[in-house]
């Protein structure tokens, strides 16, 4: 059984040079903490940067730097100060965290930084390779490695990967002015599971791979060749039990045991027993709104006077990137806030912001926890927030009210808190005032119910969820292969057609032997594809149908001259060895004049679609739709030509993009079964996309060899994952 090899931007621990020698001390980040339960025992590896760029490791140290880590299960990737300055501030932090929080003014695209992103990615991917055994069970995670699940899956194709993404995923419309958001999506389809916090962001990136990568999206299940890719979210949690057991043991605490910023809190606490403290913490970042908040709480003191001096906001900014411009813009613009209201407000006994611009040790945050009655956590946009549930889980007499943003991704899962709009200030006063004023026993009741969801669903019930629908992907994928049509199979399927006495073969054109195109009438066969039909053709003892949907107009036009023999619109029409078309069957066409008003009408509704005419069918193409618009606008028009046609003896298919009208009865498998009982064969091949080609599949005698075009579901016995494969295969027919 292989390892779990982790990767991530940073090591989960921290490079100290004093004196020559190195120590690595373990980072209390929460992804350090949400992996503790995957990365122990010896079978597991951490792969990421050390912190340190290579201008700022002495050669002599480099060895004892690796010899540190490894007593930690880690491996680092070295990192130029160029790379970083290029990767990490440039690309990660100027452009896709910017972009992914909406914040898109603040998006720079440099070709210079993408380039290097892409340089550093590759890195990440070599060095797992060179890590990486063949068993291994590989997980990355977050955005600054979007491109390293496909870097290693070109190289390791049966690897098992998985992808976390910590932050949101925005939606189609921010996405796609990305200019490089092909590459990042392709990167992340390396995946075998890509995980979210969300359904929300879940959503996003499914909604960006229809649109962008013209992908079959089935659900959260992405086809894509010869793999499905499952896209799922995982709320992450934290370590309840860790900072519950903290405020247990924060409350034992004596006064004289209490740190001095606990008695200072006392002190304040004891001079207005009647005052509540409002807690706000955050990263110094933009996206964490706390300018917004800062002016939110003017607003409400404004709106409620009676309450100056009877609350104060603590506001823990931790500081963050600050070597990035609009970091240092929003320290100086929250520096003047700070100021400004203070200095307006505050009274000789009374202060009603208290600013710290640092990061605090975990004791200290216990303090603020505890003590303060209200925890204000307001992000504009955030992937998780957990400090939210930090908050409640250091509640252990219940009681304290949160306010959360409901752009926070921990928001879906924590609805008994009070949910607020950041922007809306007039909510916010309102909220802030309920909070206040919110009886004990209903905090209480609100803070049980939020405290067994994350005591449940923990950090490390977050990892090995994620870690258990890995390994059941991998045992799926394990399961589809086996019907894939593998060499060993191939070998044996040319076997049997080399030593059949009398061979069938039915091909599908559109989606089988060639690709779609935008325009039906555009996707005419090319020079590679008339020489392979040519050939086969052309052997002895060898009845070879093209069989399709396609009007007998185009099929003529096409294939005529070439005397091959032709079924066509789902088996109404046939023509042998280039002689004209006679039906199959019997069939009218008098229902058309009714149904094609209901077509245009849904073709000016939906741009981009059309309609094709045939001999005795129509159909409405929405290939050139917006993907989930068409497939709704598709819903809507089955539902109505459903009730439309229920006396007329016609169908609805549902083919690739397109929804056919067709009379009841008349489909590629009664016309294939019908050219099968003409003659004896001891070979029967069939070869189709669709949902059009399941009749074929079902009709088929089990004997026969019916393969798949793509990994749909299907009732043929085979699949290969594409056009090229298609062609590929029947080569080898010799």
């Amino acid at each position: 059984m292989g390892k779990t090899i982790i990767i991530s931007n940073r090591l989960p621990v921290q490079l100290q040079i004093h004196k020559g020698s190195i120590t690595a001390v373990p980072s209390v980040g929460g992804l350090a903490t949400g992996m503790k339960s995957v990365h122990s025992g010896g079978d597991s590896l951490w792969i990421g940067w050390s912190g340190l760029t290579e201008e700022e490791i002495p050669q002599e140290l480099e060895s004892d730097i690796d010899k540190a880590l490894q007593q930690h299960d880690c491996a680092k990737v070295k990192l130029s100060s160029e790379e970083v300055d290029g990767f990490y501030f440039g690309f990660s932090n100027r452009t896709i965290w910017p972009l992914f929080h909406y914040f898109l003014e603040y998006s720079e695209f440099t070709l210079d930084n993408w380039t290097t992103y892409q340089e550093v990615n590759q890195k990440f991917a070599d060095t797992i390779l060179e890590k990486a055994g063949a068993e291994d069970t590989i997980w990355i995670h977050d955005y600054q490695l979007m491109l390293v699940p496909q870097m290693v899956k070109k190289q390791r194709p049966n690897t098992s990967i998985g992808f976390f993404l910590h932050i949101p995923f925005p939606s189609y419309e921010i996405f796609r002015t990305l200019p490089w958001r092909e590459e990042v999506l392709q990167g992340l389809l390396g995946s075998d599971l890509i995980g979210f916090h969300t359904y929300d962001y879940e959503r996003h990136f499914l909604s960006s791979v229809r649109r962008l990568l013209d992908l079959e999206v089935s659900f959260n299940d992405i086809y894509l060749d010869n793999r499905v890719i499952k896209v799922d979210s995982f709320p992450m949690g934290i370590d309840y039990k860790k900072f519950s057991e903290a405020a247990k043991e924060h409350a034992k605490r004596t006064a004289a045991q209490q740190s001095e910023l606990q008695r200072r809190l006392n002190t304040h606490k004891e001079s207005t027993p009647d005052a509540k403290f409002l807690l706000s913490i955050d990263r110094l970042d933009y996206s964490k709104g706390i300018a917004k908040r800062l002016n939110a709480f003017e607003y409400f003191l404004n709106k409620y006077p009676q309450y100056k001096e009877k609350v104060r906001l603590i506001i823990l900014a931790v500081p963050s990137r600050s070597n990035v411009p609009q970091y240092q813009l929003l320290k100086k613009e929250i520096d003047e806030l700070v100021g400004r209201i203070n200095g307006e407000l505050a009274t000789v006994s009374w202060t009603p912001i208290w600013y710290f611009y640092r990061s605090m040790p975990f004791e200290n945050l216990i303090d603020l926890y505890t003590s303060c009655d209200i925890a204000w956590l307001t992000p504009i946009r955030d992937g998780m927030n957990l400090v939210a549930k930090e908050y409640v889980a250091t509640r252990t007499d219940k009681t304290g009210v949160l306010i959360l943003s409901e752009m926070a991704g921990s928001a879906n899962e924590m609805n008994e808190s009070l949910l607020i709009n950041p922007n809306n200030f007039e909510q916010i006063a309102d909220t802030l005032y309920e909070a206040i004023n919110m009886p004990i026993q209903e905090q209480k009741e609100r803070n049980e119910q939020l405290q067994k969801r994350l005591e449940r669903y923990n950090v490390e019930k977050w990892a090995n969820d994620f870690m258990t629908s890995l390994e059941r992907q991998k045992h799926l994928d394990a399961a589809n292969i086996s019907r894939r049509l593998t060499e060993n199979l191939i070998t044996s399927v040319v076997s049997d057609y080399t030593k059949a006495k009398k061979r069938l073969l039915f091909l599908d054109y559109d989606g089988t032997l060639a690709g779609f195109h935008t325009d039906p009438q555009k996707a005419s066969p090319d020079v590679a594809l008339y020489q392979l039909l040519d050939r086969i053709k052309a052997q002895k003892n060898t009845d070879l149908y093209l069989i399709s949907g396609r009007d007998k107009d185009t099929f003529k036009r096409w294939f005529m001259k070439k005397e091959y023999n032709m079924i066509v619109e789902h088996g109404v029409w046939i023509s042998k060895k280039g002689g004209e078309f006679d039906l199959l069957e019997k069939v009218k066409n008098d229902w058309m004049e009714k149904i094609r008003p209901v077509l245009e009408s849904f073709v000016d509704r939906t741009p981009g679609s059309f309609v094709e005419e045939k001999n005795y069918s129509l159909a409405w193409h929405y290939r050139n739709t917006d993907p989930d618009f068409g497939n709704k606008r598709a819903t809507e028009l089955t539902t109505v030509l459903t009730s439309l046609i229920a006396n007329d003896n016609l169908s609805v298919l549902s083919g690739n993009k397109v929804l056919e009208i067709k009379n009841s009865g008349v489909n590629k498998g009664r016309a294939a079964m019908r050219v099968l009982v003409e003659d004896d064969y001891d070979f029967v091949f069939a070869m189709g996309d669709d949902w059009t080609d399941e009749f074929m599949f079902q009709e088929l005698p089990e004997t026969a060899i019916t393969v798949k075009v793509g990994r749909q579901k299907t009732q043929a016995k085979y699949y290969v994952e594409n056009t090229k494969r298609v062609r590929e295969l029947l080569e080898r027919f010799k």
